[in-house]
């Protein structure tokens, strides 16, 4: 009976030890896993944007009509010397 305590006793030990390390490891290096993973979102995001953005402009730009008629005449604005007022 008293091989079978040693060998839980012995087991315990391992797991706390193990998650004391870990808890360190993760403590140390936070900084550094933050920053890879807001560097692995930002890529696949980035990707994502960039892959669907054709099909978003195709779909939001208007088609250009084949013919456009003349120019329009500037009528209604104040006349200045030697021609129309500029409108800002």
């Amino acid at each position: 009976m008293q091989k079978v305590i040693n060998v839980l006793a012995l087991a315990s030990f391992a797991v706390s030890t193990a998650v004391v390390g870990g808890g360190a490891y993760v403590f140390l290096n936070k900084d550094n896993i933050v920053e890879g993973i807001k560097a692995n979102v930002t890529k696949a995001v980035m990707g994502a944007v960039t892959d669907s953005l054709p099909g978003m402009l195709d779909g939001a730009m208007p088609e250009l009509p084949p013919v456009t008629g003349g120019a329009m005449p500037a009528t209604g604005m104040p006349a200045t010397t030697g021609g129309v007022a500029m409108p800002f």
